[in-house]
């Protein structure tokens, strides 16, 4: 029987390019996102937009010198909407299984109700009429929280944060 590691070492032998370029990929959206969405990010790029429209006289605000910033951020959102997209995919993806999770360990959950992100737009608007129907119910025999209708709570929750 083989360690772990020489199993480890086989896997990693055996995985294509794709499956390497993918992680990597992964790897560095997840810390770009995490540098790119700091403060610090934020204020350099005020910085560099400040420092653009103070050399505006001095290049005349040509053509050019105005090409330059719509360039620059044009290049930039292109591409971090691909950053932003794998990391929100990512998270998306590991909440939906962790929601999976706790359906399939609860006792009396409906283990149908795992991976509903893959059904139809009409099975979804289906059982969407499902649950307001179950929550009407539940309103009309008191079993909600403090017996209140849900416009009842809405307006109490507005109240109670001073509108």
């Amino acid at each position: 029987m083989k360690t772990q590691k020489e199993k480890a070492k086989l896997r990693e032998e055996s995985r294509d390019f794709f499956c390497v370029a993918s992680d990597a990929f992964r790897i560095f959206a997840r810390r770009s996102s995490t540098v790119l969405g700091s403060a610090w990010a934020f204020g350099i790029a005020i910085l560099v937009i400040v420092i653009w429209g103070l050399t505006g006289p001095a290049f005349h605000y040509s053509n050019t010198w105005q090409l330059i910033i719509n360039t620059g951020t044009t290049i930039v959102t292109f591409l971090m909407v691909f950053l932003i997209q794998n990391t929100q995919n990512r998270d998306a993806k590991a909440a939906h299984l962790k929601l999976d999770e706790i359906i399939r360990a609860l006792e009396g959950a409906r283990n149908e109700l795992i991976d509903l992100e893959k059904l139809a737009d009409e099975d979804l608007t289906t059982l969407e009429k499902q649950f307001e129907r179950v929550r009407k119910k539940a309103e009309r025999n008191g079993n909600n929280p403090a017996g209140m209708r849900r416009a009842d709570r809405t307006e109490s929750a507005s109240k109670g944060k001073g509108t």
